[in-house]
């Protein structure tokens, strides 16, 4: 099906006119703060700023899982970002983050603080940071941020993308939705073939790799992002949706994907977390059982 008024595009673009959807309201073709207001600040060290999209998890995920390794320096404040009330655009946080995307981290352990934005890069420099999560011998090494930057590479193609055109734009154009669809499906093979090969995506062992793929082709594989499981037909991806399953039951997850949560069943979202006891009571009995 072919546009009745086909568009051809300006000599000059401006931005003249609401350009619809369910983000609009938060786009602009300009960077910086629209108002002033500072950041919390928190008791531990690591300070995190985030909602649970996709990129969000990734970063609560790897500091769950820091803290079950033992690493007590790894402890973090997180402080909800409602992106839709545009928080992402105060002063304070365009400080840490001046892209004025979640999520975005601020690390007080040393003299002076240490901004770090950009999901990827947060993963890897908690990982360095820390000595987790990230292989040392140079091959393996070098096979795990392939993969982190493949996901960094690739995710807005299957986010602003695929997602944009199928979940969220104004008008379905068909040839929008074909294009993204076929290039979210080339992805998936891609992880298919891959997780055929191995248990994780970087080899043998869990790394940063699988926290920057999971909440993004772990939930499209189980059919959870943009209710478009059968449309992709994601059910053909066996290896991906045993990788993910696998990954869904660990404990460290299940608390990193509840943090900075502000949709799904209200026993699923803690909407900031300052201590490990907020996972506590009326959470525990989530922690126990699979999604």
């Amino acid at each position: 099906m072919s546009d009745s008024a086909p568009y051809s595009p300006p000599k000059i673009w401006t931005c003249n006119k609401a350009n619809g959807g369910r983000f609009a309201s938060i786009n602009r073709p300009v960077a910086g703060a629209t108002h002033e207001k500072a950041l919390p600040r928190g008791k531990h060290p690591l300070q995190l700023y985030s909602l649970a999209t996709p990129n969000g998890v990734k970063v609560s995920v790897m500091l769950e899982e820091l803290l079950a390794l033992g690493h007590a320096g790894a402890e973090y404040d997180a402080w909800l970002i409602r992106i839709n009330d545009g928080d992402q655009f105060g002063s304070g946080f365009v400080g840490v983050n001046p892209n004025s995307k979640i999520p975005a981290l601020l690390d007080c352990s040393g003299s002076e603080p240490v901004r770090v934005f950009e999901s990827g890069s947060i993963l890897l420099y908690l990982a360095e940071k820390f000595g987790a999560f990230l292989p040392v011998e140079p091959a393996r090494r070098a096979e795990c941020l392939s993969w982190l930057f493949w996901q960094m590479g690739s995710a807005p193609y299957l986010g602003g993308g695929f997602g944009h055109f199928y979940a969220y734009a104004p008008t379905k154009i068909e040839y929008a939705i074909d294009r993204f669809a076929m290039e979210a499906k080339r992805q998936m093979d891609v992880l298919n073939r891959r997780l055929a090969e191995s248990p994780y995506i970087g080899g043998d062992d869990y790394t940063i790799a699988d926290m920057a793929i999971w909440p993004w082709y772990g939930a499209l594989a189980k059919g959870q992002l943009y209710e478009a499981g059968e449309f992709l037909q994601v059910d053909d991806y066996t290896h991906l949706i045993r990788w993910a399953d696998q990954i869904a039951k660990r404990v460290a997850v299940k608390r990193g994907r509840m943090v900075n949560r502000v949709m799904g069943p209200l026993a699923s979202q803690l909407h900031e977390r300052h201590d490990a006891t907020d996972f506590d009571t009326r959470t525990q009995d989530k922690l126990q059982t699979p999604p």
